[in-house]
């Protein structure tokens, strides 16, 4: 296992689509490995194969309770898609039905509320080469676009696109 780079905002690789995997293999499984150790080493709940430059459809996703030990309840899932979305007034569906497939080569459904929903989103959406900023208003995108310059001009790093933290 490695920790990889997690690529910043505005790097290009954020934005592309990220393509299926086609054959599950030892590559794949090092991928998930190495995703997993840099996502509980950046303290995340998130992360996809795209944040690290990779463009595969993988993710990584744990997100345990404050009372359990980080790896419990870690999902890597190989072509993750959003079969279903039970919308509320907010930004994200409230409930989701996720397919994808694990490194064994199952096919599985994970129904997601609350949390896992909102991560399991934002981390396919990353696989979608779409990013947080692609679901502001325009006046918050240039706003959070405009503090940015302002931070490069300082020598002074945002923060950029890191592994969901919530």
């Amino acid at each position: 296992m490695a920790l990889r780079q997690i690529l910043e905002y505005p790097n290009p690789l954020l934005k592309k689509r990220a393509a299926p995997v086609a054959a599950i293999g030892g590559e794949v499984v090092t991928l998930i490995e190495d995703l997993a150790e840099t996502m509980y080493a950046a303290r995340g709940v998130g992360l996809a194969a795209t944040q690290v430059g990779a463009g595969q459809r993988v993710i990584v996703l744990d997100v345990h309770g404050e009372d359990e030990a980080p790896g419990k309840r870690l999902l890597k899932l190989i072509n993750p898609e959003i079969a279903l979305a039970l919308t509320a007034p907010v930004k994200r569906a409230r409930r989701v039905l996720v397919r994808a497939w694990t490194p064994k080569e199952r096919e599985v459904q994970v129904e997601a509320e609350e949390l896992l929903a909102v991560v399991l989103q934002h981390e396919i959406d990353h696989l979608d080469g779409r990013l947080f900023l692609d679901r502001l208003s325009r006046l918050k995108r240039d706003l959070y676009r405009a503090r940015q310059r302002k931070l490069e001009r300082q020598g002074r790093k945002s923060g950029g696109a890191r592994p969901l933290l919530i």
